[in-house]
């Protein structure tokens, strides 16, 4: 099948105001000749982005986005790496630094206090410009997490960072998942340095440029950074929403630097006033991952934070229903992030998805957490989902109402030109239409097959033509985590088998709990921002 059977056209998208898909040939919403590298867990991608930076001089563009920023993150082991001092002495030599970080994750404002000062108010110092966003649907986050960098003289250096990473405690950890060292609270369970998994991607090419509108059409939205008069007056007292406004000019997208095409998805809700580049806000985070859905045959591959939406499971149900060759894999937290009152509305939405996905295909449905080598949960805060080994996207935004209707999210959605090099056996498997399964590629297969190799405690090179089948696949995760769960019921006498893997724990809810969770869960932890029509008729 083409790509247009599997990406978006420009109606598709549903947003004719934004200029991400402007200049392309009718009917193309994607960039192509892109190289795209996945950067799995944060060390990886931090090391990457301080070494991008440093290379950035005099008149070179850095623009970047964030849902939560912690000045003092380290993004290496080393003493000089913390969040402010790169960005700082970036804008120190003369780059021209932008940033747009969603206020309500900040540090406390205090007028005069340095010790509390916010990452925005340390880069202006340093001549670079930052606004605090709540240019919001009320209730709602900026959550995109994004970096450009476009160098002036060197184009073919220029990169875009995109995926679920923060620039903030907690998400420094690597392979061996330790955790980070500057660790934000969470539940008890995950011990003081919570092991996190997360993935972010490094992409050169033309849709560099796409990242960049991206940013560029936030950046110049007219409305006031909050609607809130107290905070209004509080930013003039303060300065925050002075300085140089205006971005310099966008340069042309760079050369083609490889075989993959991206076309980016977005979530912003109706907002009032509306946003000038989405007046109708923009759903094509919903919208791609239901078009690539409808072509599912042989595998779903998912890796989660937030699977806790039964509006949003039912469209992988009845793509499992469709098709009886078709499975699911899954790997989500094995625990809320949160204990207390935060704990029972996430357990209600997960519990509801969970068991709608079951009920579709309960032998072809295998959901699990993972754990380090010490037995300490890992926190799943990756976003990514892989269909057949030829659909991909990795971003911001999570399988709920909220990253799919409320909450502004950005990811990218890759297709590879380049035929996957694991053998594979005929393409047999067919949905109920008749339409047979798509050919794998290169970069999804081989994405899948890294994640599995950790998972399953398998070296790099040892995730072989034996997991590019889907049953295979699917039962290899199973016999995992039912070697490691079986090692905990025998009292971990004999040593403790490889892998990650563990099923995912029950968490049974009273009653009583319910009946106030449940609400709470829909008004607040996963709200729907789509028109009462739009709700009736499950439309995104």
């Amino acid at each position: 099948m083409p790509i247009q059977d599997w990406f978006l056209s420009p109606t598709e998208r549903g947003n004719a105001a934004t200029h991400l898909d402007a200049g392309r040939p009718p009917e193309q919403a994607w960039s192509t000749g892109n190289r795209v590298r996945p950067l799995i867990h944060g060390a990886v991608y931090f090391a990457e982005l301080v070494a991008a930076v440093q290379r950035a001089v005099a008149g070179d563009l850095l623009m970047f986005v964030d849902w939560r920023g912690d000045p003092d993150e380290r993004m290496t082991a080393e003493a000089g790496s913390e969040v402010t001092k790169v960005l700082c002495e970036a804008a120190s030599r003369g780059v021209h630094v932008y940033g747009l970080i969603w206020r309500s994750h900040l540090d406390k404002f205090q007028f005069s206090a340095a010790e509390n000062r916010h990452l925005g108010e340390l880069i202006e110092e340093a001549g670079g410009c930052c606004l605090l966003d709540m240019r919001v649907r009320t209730g709602g986050s900026h959550h995109q997490k994004f970096v450009v960098l476009r160098y002036r003289d060197r184009p073919e250096l220029d990169v875009a960072f995109l995926g679920g990473i923060d620039l903030c405690h907690s998400r420094r950890d690597d392979a061996a998942h330790a955790g980070d060292p500057q660790s934000q609270p969470m539940a008890a369970v995950y011990g003081t340095t919570p092991p996190w998994h997360d993935i972010q991607l490094a992409i050169h090419g033309p849709a560099v440029a796409d990242v960049e509108t991206v940013f560029r059409e936030r950046w110049n939205d007219p409305q006031p950074l909050s609607r809130s008069p107290i905070r209004r007056v509080a930013d003039r007292i303060r300065g925050d929403d002075e300085g140089n406004r205006v971005l310099p000019p966008q340069a042309p997208p760079p050369a083609a630097a490889g075989p993959h095409s991206v076309q980016l998805l977005r979530t912003y809700a109706r907002r009032l006033g509306g946003y000038p580049f989405a007046p109708k806000g923009e759903r094509s985070v919903a919208r791609g991952y239901l078009k690539a859905l409808t072509q599912a045959r042989r595998l779903i591959y998912i890796e989660d934070q937030y699977l806790w939406s039964r509006d949003v499971a039912s469209w992988i149900a009845d793509a499992l229903r469709a098709n009886s060759e078709l499975y699911l894999i899954a790997v989500l937290p094995l625990h809320p992030d949160q204990d207390g009152l935060a704990m029972p509305p996430n357990l209600i939405g997960r519990e509801a998805a969970l068991s709608l996905l079951r009920a579709a295909a309960p032998d072809r449905v295998g959901i699990y957490g993972i754990e380090n080598r010490d037995g300490v949960p890992i926190y799943v805060h990756a976003k990514v989902c892989i269909i057949d080994d030829v659909w991909v996207t990795t971003g911001s935004d999570n399988f709920n109402r909220r990253s799919w209707t409320h909450d502004s999210e950005l990811s990218a959605a890759v297709w590879d030109d380049t035929p996957a090099t694991h053998p594979t056996r005929a393409l047999t498997a067919r949905r109920a239409d008749g339409a047979s399964a798509d050919q794998p590629r290169d970069y999804p297969r081989a994405l899948r097959l890294t994640l599995a190799a950790e998972h399953l405690g398998l070296g790099e090179t040892d995730a072989g033509p034996e997991l590019t089948e889907p049953a295979a696949a699917f039962a290899a995760f199973a016999d995992s985590a039912a070697a490691l769960q079986r090692w905990y019921d025998s009292g971990k006498h004999e040593p403790r088998p490889p892998g990650q893997l563990r099923p995912l724990p029950p968490h049974p809810l009273p009653a009583t709990t319910r009946l106030w969770a449940t609400p709470l869960y829909r008004a607040l932890y996963d709200p729907d921002g789509r028109t009462l029509p739009a709700r009736l008729r499950n439309r995104y």
